[in-house]
């Protein structure tokens, strides 16, 4: 059975930073692609960045490019979503999400496991 738990969300300022994780179980290979997706209050869930597990491809959302990093650490079976320059919009429910996929996914719906979530606040 496959689990993702993420960590790491709170409150911060903003242009400050913030590292979340999602720590993976139960996933048979590295063939999985990692994804990070947001969710706020009254808007749809949306994709932050994906990365291929075996090979570290990442794709990342025009809205978070060059604030934001993906990366994974294979022995922790953990990934990792970089957050830097963090501004009020950013403000959202944070989710990891695991895709049995040869491509990165931006569709929630391709999407085969979720965590539950952590909240991510930026004040002004």
């Amino acid at each position: 059975q496959v689990h993702l738990v993420e960590s790491g969300g709170g409150l911060v300022q903003a242009g400050g930073s913030l590292r979340l994780s999602c720590a993976a179980s139960g996933l048979t290979s590295y063939k999985y692609i990692m994804g990070w997706f947001r969710q706020a209050p009254g808007k749809e869930r949306e994709f932050v960045a994906g990365l291929r597990w075996s090979g570290g491809t990442t794709y990342y959302a025009d809205s978070v490019k060059g604030r934001f990093a993906i990366s994974r650490d294979n022995a922790k079976n953990t990934a990792y979503l970089q957050m830097n320059s963090l501004q009020p919009e950013d403000t959202a429910v944070y989710y990891c999400a695991a895709a049995d996929r040869v491509y990165i996914p931006t569709r929630g719906s391709e999407y085969d496991y979720w965590g539950q979530g952590t909240q991510v606040t930026v004040s002004s």
